[in-house]
């Protein structure tokens, strides 16, 4: 199971690369993996102020549906519209082509409570 190490983590299984005030956000390959085929992805508009802890989307596949829950405070800056035609690249790429949000930061001291990738993989037993 891949947790790179240059990337954040949550509890509830989303990454985030930190870019000074900007966080992009997607899922991991664990929540991709324990997910199965991923088959249509609900993401918030451009603008949209997210909440620590808030759902700011879902993940719908074959199995289930799965809240996405923001690990930071912001506004979204950006969403990715591809993630709309093609939902498979959660399943193929979780790290690349399957980011979800970019949101901009207004405290980067929140960057802080986030999971260390060794940390996340304790968590997840790897």
């Amino acid at each position: 199971m891949s947790v790179p190490s240059e990337l954040k983590y949550t509890k509830e299984h989303e990454w985030v690369k930190v870019d000074g005030n900007v966080a992009t956000i997607g899922i991991t390959e664990y929540a991709q993996n324990e997910l199965g085929d991923i088959v249509f992805v609900e993401l918030p508009e451009e603008d949209d102020e997210v909440s620590e802890g808030d759902s700011f989307g879902s993940v719908e596949s074959v199995k289930t549906v799965s809240e996405l829950y923001a690990p930071i405070n912001g506004k979204v800056t950006e969403i990715n519209e591809e993630l709309e035609d093609s939902p498979e690249f959660v399943n193929e790429s979780p790290y690349d082509k399957a980011w979800m949000v970019k949101v901009e930061v207004e405290d980067e001291s929140e960057f802080d409570n986030l999971l260390s990738a060794d940390d996340y993989s304790e968590l997840i037993g790897e």
